[in-house]
Order: structure tokens, then C-alpha cells, then sequence
């Protein structure tokens, strides 16, 4: 009786930490900072942050979360195996599509103002990181998540988050899907 008693601990101890018992729970790495929950048109989904690695990064993204900033955005870009991208104000006018994602009115008009980019954190499925239009140090508010891994963007941008919960969601948005809310999970 005690063998089958420490056999039943023992493996309900495995799945759990494998993730197989109650799947609701969220995969975040060990390390991880504060989670952010993205409700969109097409489903929720959540990603971690990583403060140790892109401090600067994560905290500005962090302040935009909590002033409502991306709050009726729009996906600007989706290309399938590749990125989902939103972060541009503009967005949130349907005539001005064109514009979406480009120029200086795509952001929150304060960059982040320094690199953070780590061979640490790589651009694998699900990573998150900023968008720039080619000067690292001034990523400001676009947001884009990897749908496939592509090492062609390590060295390039910086990451500073990776998705836990909700990849069918990513599959899914197009350009135009609505970002209703993001907020700090718990």
C-alpha cells in the first residue's frame, strides 16, 4: 500500500511539472517577469516577459500596458510563418490602413532608446519583440510575435518576451483584427 501511495505522488509529481495536469495552467519559464494577456477579436492569448534580459524594453512596454495604449489597436501585419505585429496608434482608424505600421505616428512617440538584444533570448516560435525601422535604440510601442522560429532576426531586434498560452490565437489574426484589451495577467 505505501509503494502505490509513493508511486501515485511520484508520477501525479511528474505530470504536473511536465505540464499534462490542469493544462489551464500557464508554461511560464523560470525567470520569467510579469505575464501580458492580449484579448483580441480572434481569442486571448499570453506571453511572459523577460525584465532580466531587456529591462528597459519590458518596462516601457509594460507602462504602455497599463495607460490603455494598445487598447482597439489593429493587427497591422500578419504574414503566415512568419509575425503578427501591432503597436501603431493609427491603427485604430480603418481609413488610414495605409499609413498603418509607418512613419512617426506608427508609436507611442518615446522610444525605448537603447538595444537590448541577447544571445540568450532568440527569435524561436512565440518569441515577442519591438519593431524599428532600423535603429534598434529607437524601438518604441510595435510589438510583433515569431509564428515559426527565425534565426534571420537574432542580432537584429530585440526580445523581450515569449508566448505561454493561446498560439492558435497568433495563427488566426489578420490585418484589421482588433486588439480589444492588454493587460498584466496574474
Amino acid at each position: 500500500m505505501r509503494n502505490s501511495v509513493v508511486w501515485a505522488v511520484t508520477i501525479a509529481a511528474l505530470l504536473l511539472s511536465c505540464g499534462l495536469m490542469m493544462p489551464h495552467l500557464r508554461a511560464q519559464t523560470l525567470g520569467a517577469g510579469p505575464i501580458v494577456v492580449v484579448e483580441t477579436t480572434k481569442g486571448v492569448f499570453e506571453f511572459e516577459t523577460y525584465p532580466n534580459d531587456a529591462p528597459k524594453t519590458v518596462a516601457h512596454i509594460l507602462e504602455l500596458v497599463r495607460r490603455g495604449f494598445y487598447d482597439g489597436q489593429r493587427i497591422h501585419r500578419a504574414l503566415p510563418g512568419f509575425v503578427v505585429q501591432w503597436g501603431d496608434p493609427q491603427s485604430r482608424d480603418v481609413s488610414r490602413q495605409g499609413d498603418w505600421g509607418r512613419g512617426v505616428a506608427a508609436s507611442s512617440g518615446t522610444p525605448i532608446g537603447i538595444s537590448e538584444m541577447t544571445k540568450k533570448r532568440l527569435h524561436t516560435k512565440g518569441a515577442v519583440g519591438v519593431a524599428h525601422t532600423g535603429l534598434p535604440a529607437l524601438a518604441d510601442s510595435q510589438i510583433y510575435v515569431t509564428l515559426a522560429d527565425r534565426p534571420d532576426l537574432n542580432g537584429k531586434y530585440t526580445v523581450f518576451g515569449h508566448v505561454i498560452s493561446g498560439d492558435e490565437v497568433l495563427e488566426r489574426l489578420q490585418v484589421g483584427d482588433v486588439i480589444r484589451r492588454m493587460y498584466l495577467g496574474q
